[in-house]
């Protein structure tokens, strides 16, 4: 299997790619191909939007390549997600975009979602390059390239029979009414979140539950909510009880916890339906 690898958002250390290209070796079947646009710094992003989305372009398009691996979030991916992806359709280079995996998460859920809105590739939540610097983030890393071998042990162990996807709730949040956003009718929606008041993930969870509910999806899990900032008064929930009371209230399914979130044991998500993705 080759990887290629490229940043929608911001750039990456040549460090980490080195240290993640080294964990790569002990995986002789997969091969790992990082854009030199990984490194790029224009900025807080990896280089000029067109240059991110030149990049995706290039690596989704290439016939010989089976996956694209976002190699760090960071705030960017949605300055060019909606260019790169009309660019796939109108060049005539589908085709080859739309065999592809497509992992990553955090603001890379930009591209996860309007890729999936647009029925290109096989999204998957999952750890990016840039969780080597985490405590443990190895382990994250070996995780995804693990599952890149056909291991499914690093899925998330809640995925059923039914359809799934999984989002940083900022993330979902700011696809909401716009192009990007993806039909999740039917699906059970992860959402994790990090370094966000209580106050503002309550506020965020009104948002997104409000339009998962227009959707119709069949259930929310929440993931871990981390780094959380200490407020000049305690809000007085916890946000397990947020998300149960939003839910509640929009008359969506609340399904319990989930393993996903801003560290080093977040798990694999594939949207859709894992059983139909394994057999595309």
């Amino acid at each position: 299997m080759r990887v290629r690898l490229c940043a929608p958002s911001t750039p990456l250390s040549r460090d980490d790619a080195q240290r993640v290209l080294a964990l790569a070796a002990d995986f002789p079947g997969i091969t790992l191909d990082f854009h030199p646009q990984c490194f790029a710094v224009h900025g807080h992003f990896a280089g000029p939007d067109a240059l991110r989305r030149d990049a995706f372009v290039e690596c989704a398009s290439d016939p010989d390549c089976d996956a694209v691996w976002f190699a760090r979030g960071g705030y960017g991916a949605v300055r060019m997600a909606g260019a790169a992806i009309a660019a796939l359709n109108s060049a005539g280079l589908g085709p080859a975009a739309k065999g592809k995996l497509y992992l990553g998460y955090s603001d890379a859920g930009t591209m996860l979602g309007g890729l999936y809105r647009a029925g290109v590739g096989r999204p998957v939540h999952a750890p990016m390059p840039a969780d080597i610097r985490r405590a443990g983030g190895d382990r994250a890393v070996r995780r995804v390239l693990a599952w890149l071998s056909g291991d499914r042990s690093g899925e998330e162990p809640g995925i059923d029979h039914r359809p799934v996807a999984a989002f940083n709730l900022m993330t979902l949040a700011m696809l909401v009414g716009t192009p990007l956003m993806p039909d999740l009718r039917g699906h059970v929606v992860l959402l994790e979140e990090v370094a966000e008041y209580h106050y503002a993930v309550d506020r965020l969870l009104f948002h997104v539950t409000t339009a998962l509910a227009a959707q119709g999806v069949a259930g929310i899990r929440l993931g871990r909510i981390s780094d959380v900032p200490e407020n000049d008064r305690p809000f007085g929930m916890e946000p397990s009880a947020m998300a149960r009371d939003w839910c509640d209230r929009q008359g969506i399914a609340w399904l319990g916890q989930a393993d996903i979130g801003h560290d080093a044991a977040n798990r694999i998500v594939p949207f859709g339906l894992a059983e139909r993705q394994e057999g595309q």
